[in-house]
């Protein structure tokens, strides 16, 4: 197996001068470096992580915290996090573990305190257990991916103005009976981007003057939780609304799913709206307010990097576009056609 040696002596340059071409510690002229990456090459010689630790005092590992990976958000995040690592020769580590879990206090008391990485990016780290606090505490660059952040880099749709848009849009079309779905009122398992989400659906039901007509359905932010609370609100002729904000892609399409088994036609008798763009979001022809977390786990890493090649640079937040995408789950209230019996004057 060939050695730095090899690849120097290949190159025509001193060990060190190959090192420090193969590793981007030091200057070395862009023609040396083209001719010692070459040499390596053909050589087959890879910098073992170790050997470019000693020379940058760096691990060239990047630690990624994330809740859970049977989301498709998270999933979509960590797919980002890794294509811009791969690209920069960066090993990832992984921890992923449930809030308020055993697996997730030893995450933190032992795995992540013995600091093997360079730095770490925190996927929809929630305010109460002030894990994001402990995070920084650590003494390494911290970039979070989602609403919450301490002060640190951060990227993320603004989920404020998402919910405000997606009941905006459906007031537009006349409806007044709004219901919001998903999220825990009671914060425990509601995420601080969704409780935003929330926060502006109440806003432009407020400035529609509609805040008595504001309702909120506590789910889980999954299918089957949308589902199962579209059934229930649903279900009773008399009270349901004419349209429905889901707290994310996922529980609306749960709501269509609902909605449809019940009879209810959409979008004639209910418009839905979701917040994601979701791969299912195009296969149920739902309008929904648009996110990339692919776009964000790479804009995470850019932050990070920028952060480890200057611990001294100002913070930023950078806020990713969440435009509205409408298809055919949303439509003008038609009185006639309404599901809804005997609510208002």
């Amino acid at each position: 197996m060939a050695g730095i040696a090899d690849v120097a002596r290949a190159a025509g340059v001193s060990k060190s001068t190959a090192s420090r071409a193969l590793t981007g510690a030091g200057y070395v002229s862009d023609g040396t470096r083209a001719k010692v990456r070459e040499a390596a090459t053909q050589l087959g010689y890879v910098p073992t992580t170790s050997a470019v630790s000693l020379v940058t005092g760096r691990t060239q590992t990047i630690g990624v915290v994330v809740p859970t990976l049977d989301r498709w958000f998270f999933a979509q995040v960590l797919e980002g996090i890794q294509d811009a690592l791969l690209e920069r020769r960066y090993d990832l580590a992984l921890y992923g573990a449930p809030p308020e879990s055993d697996a997730r206090r030893d995450m933190f008391e032992t795995f992540l305190a013995r600091k093997r990485f360079d730095g770490l990016i925190a996927v929809g780290i929630e305010p109460s257990a002030h894990e994001l606090e402990r995070l920084v505490a650590f003494g390494k660059p911290v970039v979070s991916v989602g609403g919450y952040d301490v002060g640190t880099n951060a990227v993320s749709i603004d989920d404020r103005a998402a919910g405000r848009i997606a009941t905006e849009h459906l007031v537009g079309l006349g409806h007044r009976a709004v219901t919001f779905v998903g999220g825990d009122p009671d914060g425990r398992r509601t995420s601080f981007g969704d409780q935003q989400r929330l926060d502006g659906y109440l806003t432009a039901m407020s400035d529609a003057g509609l805040e008595a007509s504001a309702r909120h359905i506590a789910s889980e932010a999954t299918m089957p939780g949308g589902y199962g609370a579209a059934v229930e609100l649903l279900g009773d002729r008399r009270t349901r609304p004419t349209a429905v904000v889901g707290v994310c892609d996922e529980v609306a399409v749960g709501a269509i799913i609902a909605a449809r088994r019940l009879g209810i036609r959409v979008p004639d008798q209910l418009s839905v709206v979701g917040i994601d763009d979701h791969a299912y979001a195009e296969m149920f022809s739902l309008t929904t307010l648009q996110q990339k977390p692919h776009q964000q786990g790479r804009a995470a890493v850019q932050l990070l990097m920028w952060q480890l090649d200057d611990p001294d640079a100002a913070t930023h937040r950078i806020y990713e576009s969440s435009p509205l995408i409408v298809r055919s789950s949303t439509a003008a209230v038609d009185d006639a056609a309404s599901a809804i019996v005997g609510v208002g004057p």
